[in-house]
């Protein structure tokens, strides 16, 4: 037995201890079902080394404090006090009064007095569970070996999903890596071995294609549990899985020592992304890019060749909007903090590059720092259809940015 424990144990991630206590639910359920009455409370103690069962009933120890006592004729309520009570409850409704008698109706099978408790036990307080040894017994029928069969399998699923949940809560707001099981419109469901979590068509990388069998990698940002299991929400396109694959593969970013400060994604196309090193000695920049561009290459080529520009992170807002141009190269800057708006020039060769093509640098510029920003060309040779352009790009990035979060 212990052994068949110690295996579903292995198997299914479920503590013994959670199996056992589903066997002894089980044995009790089946015991009350051929032997036992409607009320009473039955429990079971399972011996795994020599497969011995026992069984208890338990009573809850009450006074007139905590249980409601009733009259009884026989075995039923007599007529008078059923014509008291409803007589109380109709004046209750007429005057808008709430009974708040809250003690619970007693019950011979469930409940004993206190005073009755003291005979067995002279320390016995309110509250407290009495137990009764009851004779065992080892023929059950159908129906109840039936009742044992299904407790057992509902407590090891809840023992399951929570455990599940455990793990894989454990892992939220992380990197986890799964098989494609099935694609079905759009959306890709992935097998974990012990539950499915779904990467839905708008988290995915545009352009990415999936194959059933092939090995992904995700963020997971959501664990939920559902009616229908546990949901894990997976994606490819949140800035935090850029910010997780860096981690990945630079010690300094996992440490904490070179800090990704701000995070601006167009999954598949390009992206910027903020760094700072709390250690003067170490270089943020060449951390994250690694030797021979080591590093920065195989995130890039996890985001399907996702073009990556890392730039420093500064505290004067002035500095980090110029520097989020890179690789444009900034001449002058004036910014306004009550509008939170930045003008930015440019000398004239440098002006589409400061922009972008589609205006995607600029915006991703905004993005990064928060800020709007405007860019013109050097006065002796500023074009007004690209400072136009520019603008309008910004424009687009500030509209962008508060429908994605960090």
């Amino acid at each position: 037995m212990r052994l068949a424990l110690e295996q579903l144990e292995e198997e299914r991630k479920i503590p013994k201890e959670k199996i056992l206590e589903a066997i002894e639910q089980a044995l009790a359920a089946a015991y009350k079902k051929d032997y036992g009455k409607r009320d009473q409370i039955i429990r079971s103690k399972f011996d795994i080394e020599t497969g011995k069962t026992d069984f208890y009933q338990v009573k809850v120890v009450v006074d007139e404090t905590t249980a409601r006592m009733v009259e009884e004729e026989g075995d039923k309520t007599s007529e008078a006090s059923k014509a008291s009570e409803l007589s109380k409850a109709s004046e209750s409704s007429e005057t808008g009064e709430e009974n708040e008698d809250e003690r619970v109706r007693f019950n011979p099978e469930k409940h004993i007095l206190l005073e009755d408790a003291k005979k067995i036990k002279k320390d016995v307080e309110l509250g407290e569970e009495i137990v009764f040894p009851l004779e065992s017994k080892e023929d059950y029928g159908r129906i109840a070996a039936q009742t044992a069969k299904q407790v057992i399998i509902q407590r090891i699923r809840e023992a399951e999903r929570e455990s599940i949940v455990g793990e894989f809560g454990a892992k939220q707001s992380d990197i986890v890596s799964g098989i494609v099981q099935k694609i079905e419109r759009g959306n890709i469901y992935v097998d974990f071995g012990r539950t499915v979590g779904i990467l839905p068509q708008e988290e995915q990388i545009p352009g990415e294609q999936y194959a059933r069998g092939e090995r992904v990698k995700a963020y997971l940002y959501q664990v939920e549990e559902t009616p229908r299991g546990i949901s894990l929400r997976l994606s490819r396109t949140h800035p935090k899985f850029l910010e997780k694959l860096f981690a990945l593969e630079s010690p300094e970013v996992a440490s904490g020592v070179v800090e990704i400060k701000s995070i601006a994604r167009e999954p598949g196309s390009r992206s910027k992304i903020a760094v700072m090193s709390n250690d003067e000695n170490v270089d943020p920049i060449g951390s994250c890019v690694g030797q021979k561009g080591i590093r920065v290459v195989t995130v890039m080529g996890e985001l399907s060749g996702e073009k990556i520009d890392i730039i420093p992170w500064f505290a004067d807002q002035a500095q980090f909007v110029s520097a989020s141009l890179s690789p444009a190269k900034v001449l002058d800057i004036s910014i306004d903090e009550a509008i939170h708006k930045a003008q930015v020039e440019v000398a004239s060769d440098q002006l589409s590059l400061a922009i972008g093509k589609g205006g995607q640098n600029v915006r991703l510029a905004a993005k990064l720092t928060g800020w709007k920003i405007d860019i013109k060309g050097a006065p002796e040779a500023s074009k007004s259809s690209e400072t136009s352009e520019a603008s309008e790009a910004s424009e687009t990035s500030k509209s962008s940015e508060e429908k994605e979060t960090l």
